[in-house]
């Protein structure tokens, strides 16, 4: 049996030897394994969209900032920083961010508490759940031109059904988009009818995500129903609530479309958005340049408060 054993190690030994002492066994292939393109296949088509539709408008628009380009064709010559001055100082540019900042205030608070009420009322188990979603969320999928025509309707001058329904209860009319004091508020009840139900699927998303055992371990508790909303509900749509402000800020600040064909910033130019004043000095007045400038003020302005309601947002989260 040694002799056996032996004669097995003179042979492992001796092949060892041959190999340089490494350890036979099955080969491993030593070529380069093959590129897979399916993944940059898919991204490529968008990162080049992206490229000419995005990047390249943003810093072609940044360089034309500084010159005093006409779509006339005229006076294409270097400004400097003198468009930036311009619209630092033009009273124009401010008289319209403020009623730009008017309308996102007006706005934003009842899009935001009219979507959690709304989604707290269909969260409680009424009957036809499905029906009250797809009635609340319904409104945003109508495209703006569509909003805006129906409501001109309504809302016009003693043919309209608003002023209907104010003459039968004895008023005179209000003249909902003709008068200063009423177009930018009218406006923005037609917004918040409009874009309400998304901030409403936002909060039912989140409603949904809240586990069901902390509201039975307060019930086991005593706590009733105004107990959970204000311990339980409201602190945990935290984070959503957070998001959708921010989102509705930016929204409403970049507003255009249904001012522009309900009232084309009239009357007087108290609806006039800062996005609209833009438009018509550069598509109206020719003044791209000019125009551009105005553009990145506002789009700094923007950056600056979207930080703003980041970073808060991010210090609650460590």
């Amino acid at each position: 049996m040694s002799t056996v054993t032996e004669a097995a190690g003179r042979r492992t030994g001796t092949a060892r030897r041959r190999t340089g002492g490494a350890t036979t066994g099955p080969s491993i292939p030593t070529g380069r394994r093959p590129v897979d393109w399916s993944g940059p296949g898919f991204v490529i088509p968008f990162v080049v969209l992206g490229l000419i539709f995005f990047v390249w408008p943003v810093i072609s628009g940044f360089v034309l900032s500084f010159t005093n380009h006409s779509l006339t064709g005229l006076g294409n010559t270097f400004a400097g920083l003198s468009n930036y001055g311009e619209a630092l100082t033009d009273p124009q540019v401010w008289e319209t961010f403020g009623q730009t900042v008017m309308f996102t205030v007006i706005s934003t608070i009842p899009l935001v508490l009219i979507g959690l009420i709304m989604a707290l009322l269909v969260n409680t188990g009424v009957w036809g759940q499905w029906f009250w979603r797809l009635s609340f969320f319904a409104s945003y999928l109508l495209p703006s031109a569509v909003v805006a025509s129906v409501f001109v309707w309504i809302f016009a001058s003693d043919i309209g059904l608003a002023d209907s329904w104010t003459a039968a209860l004895g008023m005179d009319p209000v003249g909902w988009l003709t008068k200063e004091s009423t177009a930018l508020w009218t406006i923005a009840g037609v917004t918040v009818w409009w874009t309400v139900g998304f901030n409403f699927l936002l909060f039912s998303s989140a409603l949904q995500g809240i586990p069901l055992a902390m509201y039975e371990a307060s019930m086991l508790d005593g706590a009733g129903a105004w107990r959970r909303l204000f311990s339980i509900t409201l602190p945990q749509l935290k984070s959503i609530t957070g998001v959708i402000v921010a989102l509705q800020l930016l929204a409403s600040l970049k507003v255009f479309d249904q001012i522009y064909m309900m009232t084309a910033g009239g009357p007087n130019g108290s609806t006039r958005s800062i996005l609209e004043y833009i438009y018509d000095t550069g598509f109206t007045n020719y003044r791209m340049g000019y125009a551009s400038a105005i553009s990145y003020v506002f789009f700094a302005i923007i950056l600056i408060l979207s930080l703003f309601t980041y970073l808060p947002g991010r210090r609650g989260q460590r």
